[in-house]
Parts: structure tokens; sequence; C-alpha cells
């Protein structure tokens, strides 16, 4: 918990007003924030075996601290031999203090764990100030042991900004601490 107050209370002091006086707000109300992280772990072969879908949601519910919930195919895809409505994956969506303490994890734990870190692209915001990250395995986090690990699943994070623009987006992860490429 005290973790979390850490990053809420970094943004409040000291992003706020370096956001302000750079973009030049007059109101704070102006200055972008964290709205949520969705998290997304996609399970191909899940649609066949059932045990897959639920080790996916129980270990994503170990990383998010919050209960991950099974999504299933929207329309048939004979290719992959999917029908509508199997089981393809899971996702959550964090909020609030969840959000804060995720991202904390993210950037002081996870990112540095990964081998050959270099840092981050800055090249993977969506125009509209939203920013995605693929993790490749979820071993890199403290909450899942690598004897537990039946398979390696990868997973995306998305993290949505109310920022309108990408440079604001960029600078606001960025004085969080999110290491950027140089």
């Amino acid at each position: 918990m005290a973790v979390t107050k850490q990053l809420k209370a970094k943004y409040k002091e000291d992003v706020i007003p370096v956001l302000k006086e750079k973009f030049g707000y007059k109101n704070i109300h102006q200055v972008p924030k964290l709205h949520k992280v969705v998290i997304n772990m996609g399970v191909g072969e899940g649609s066949k075996n059932s045990k897959l879908i639920e080790s996916a949601a129980a270990e994503l519910t170990a990383i998010a601290g919050q209960k991950a919930v099974i999504t299933k195919a929207k329309k048939s895809i004979a290719t992959y031999k999917i029908r509508e409505g199997m089981p393809v994956g899971c996702m959550v969506t964090l909020r609030g203090e969840r959000m804060y303490d995720f991202l904390q994890k993210l950037i002081g734990v996870v990112l540095p764990r990964i081998r050959d870190f270099r840092g981050i692209s800055a090249k993977s915001f969506d125009g509209r100030g939203n920013y995605s990250l693929g993790v490749k395995e979820q071993g890199l986090f403290p909450e899942i042991s690598y004897d537990d690990i039946d398979t390696v699943k990868g997973m995306d994070i998305s993290i949505v900004t109310t920022a309108e623009t990408d440079e604001e987006a960029r600078e606001l992860l960025a004085a969080l601490g999110m290491p950027f490429k140089k």
C-alpha cells in the first residue's frame, strides 16, 4: 500500500506542476492523468484445452490482484477452428489504487527483469494518448513461480490516459518513471 501512495503522491506533487508548466495548462483539470490499465492475455489453444484458459485466468488474477474475466470469441473463424462463444483468452481492467499499484510494480520490478532491457519503445502510442506494451512471458512478475508455469504466455498491457496527444501522454508516463528508449 505504501508503494501505491508513493506513485500517486509523485503524480500530485511532481508530475502535475511539470506538465502544467510545459504545456501551459491554465486549469489543473486539463493536466493528463491515468484513466485505466487493461491487461489482456490471449490463449490460442484455449479453445481446445479449457485447463489452459483456467490457468491463464488464475495467473492473471495473481498478477493484477483482481479477478480476471474469461473472454469469448465474438465470431466463428473456420481457419483457426474457433466457434462463436468459445473461450479464447482472459483480461483484467484496473482502475484507482490497483492501477497505481500495478504500474509501480511494472516500472520498478517487471521491466528491469527483462533480458537485455534497454527501455521500452516510444512508438507504441495509438494517436489518442494511450500506450500499449507487450510482455512475452508471465514469469517476469514476482507473483508467478517458474515451477508453476505450464506454458509460457504473453500479455498485452494498455495504459489509457486522458491526454489529448501522444506527446502529452509520453511526458506523463516519462514523469511517472516509465523507462523509454533514448
